[in-house]
């Protein structure tokens, strides 16, 4: 492809400067913020959402912070090399590169986007390869090719584009947040505080008063475990890995096709839910939206696929596997090694809850469904928007695409 007549083509290190953040040992780091605190950013911090996994340490002076334009490198590790985050303004960084561009030469939100492309990680990889320790040196990413639009407008415009995209993939996600909480708060007043109930008559049981009517039951009750389902050994089909599991929400975005050897298999309106440390005390759980009417899947074999039975309201297993008190139950019945401890089936089936009649689950269907409905659409139009700007991004960069072609393209989806 030929380069644009007014682009520019320069080595990294010409236009942007880079330090390395401090090295912060676990004993000095602490879950909430004190006198003389900063926050201090870790490899999970680059993944949104991880908030209860935020970090403070004692100030280490100013010239280790992270100002508004600076951006974020991880410089260690095969999977995450290369990384490049934003939006830390006065954090400092664990043996991360801060970059700041050269502004009279090169738009920082650009260089984001830039250095956010399968190219530069691919230039990474490649610069790593006979590396036993996977790390990015000051050399070779100061020695990194960008090829720039020389107008700081054009580069602008460019970062626009992918910033418009990015802020509707996050509104929905915050959208989708809000959701998932109001049918968790709905779920606690209904079925834990018997909030609606408050009026009629309560029974004594095992778990204290309950509204009459209702029946104290074991999970086995409610839920079939790891239900049988047919896929022939050989078959192509979805398949959920572990990691693609959320810690704090129901929706799973990365879906593969492999050929079934083996894994739990599943349907929509199961819930996936993390049976080994430390993926359940992570919170990895998962409500199954995403199939056709019908279809099998299978994942991981350290699922654990519950399925709601007859009578039973499938919305309100998934908010009970992310209640509180059931998954410290749950967390309890782990047995195994050090780091391989899993869920045990029969201690698990064992767990106890008050069963209402079946009028109140259909109602709390009728409550919840719009919204899970809801979150699942904003999941695959962030799949759709998601995909667009991964097309548009080497292309962007590069010049292969303009600017007005590329604002006609992502205006047809937003």
């Amino acid at each position: 492809m030929i380069m644009p007549n007014n682009w520019k083509t320069y080595n990294l290190g010409d236009i942007a400067q880079f330090s390395q953040g401090i090295q912060v040992s676990v004993d000095d780091q602490k879950r909430e913020p004190f006198s003389n605190s900063v926050r201090f950013i870790r490899i999970v911090d680059f993944s949104k959402g991880d908030s209860s996994e935020i970090r403070y340490i004692s100030n280490p002076g100013d010239r280790y912070l992270v100002e508004e334009d600076d951006l974020v490198m991880i410089r260690y590790g095969s999977q995450t090399a290369g990384k490049i985050a934003k939006g830390f303004k006065g954090a400092i960084a664990n043996n991360m590169f801060k970059v700041v561009s050269d502004k009279t030469v090169l738009n920082k939100n650009f260089l984001y986007y830039y250095l956010s492309s399968n190219s530069v990680r691919e230039y990474f990889n490649a610069s790593q390869a006979s590396s036993t320790m996977p790390a990015i040196t000051f050399g070779m990413i100061g020695s990194l090719k960008i090829i720039i639009p020389e107008s700081l407008p054009e580069q602008r415009a460019i970062a626009s584009i992918f910033s418009s995209l990015d802020d509707k993939i996050e509104l929905n996600l915050q959208m989708n947040k809000t959701l998932e909480e109001m049918a968790m708060t709905l779920y606690k007043h209904w079925f834990v505080d018997f909030g609606p109930f408050k009026d009629g008559k309560f029974i004594d049981s095992e778990l204290g008063l309950i509204p009459e009517g209702w029946e104290v039951k074991r999970l086995e009750d409610f839920i079939d475990l790891n239900p049988r389902l047919s896929l022939p050994k050989g078959t192509e089909a979805s398949f959920v890995e572990m990691k693609a599991l959320p810690t704090n929400a129901m929706s799973v975005s990365i879906i593969d096709r492999k050929v079934f050897n083996g894994g739990m298999k599943f349907q929509n309106g199961d819930t996936l839910f993390a049976r080994i440390t430390p993926c359940l005390e992570n919170g990895k759980t998962a409500f199954v939206d995403f199939l056709f009417d019908n279809e099998i899947a299978f994942g991981s074999t350290e699922f654990l696929v519950m399925r709601a039975k007859h009578g039973v309201s499938k919305y309100w297993t998934y908010c009970l596997s992310r209640d509180y008190n059931f998954r410290k139950f749950s967390i309890s019945t782990m047995v195994g090694t050090s780091g391989r401890q899993r869920v045990q089936n029969g201690p698990f089936l064992s767990f106890e809850i008050a069963k209402p009649p079946k009028t109140v689950f259909d109602l709390f269907t009728e409550q919840v469904e719009h919204w899970f409905t809801q979150i699942r659409h904003n999941t695959i139009e962030n799949q759709t928007l998601t995909n667009l700007r991964d097309t548009l991004l080497p292309k962007l960069i590069s010049g292969e695409v303009r600017v007005k072609e590329a604002e006609q393209t992502v205006a047809e989806v937003l």
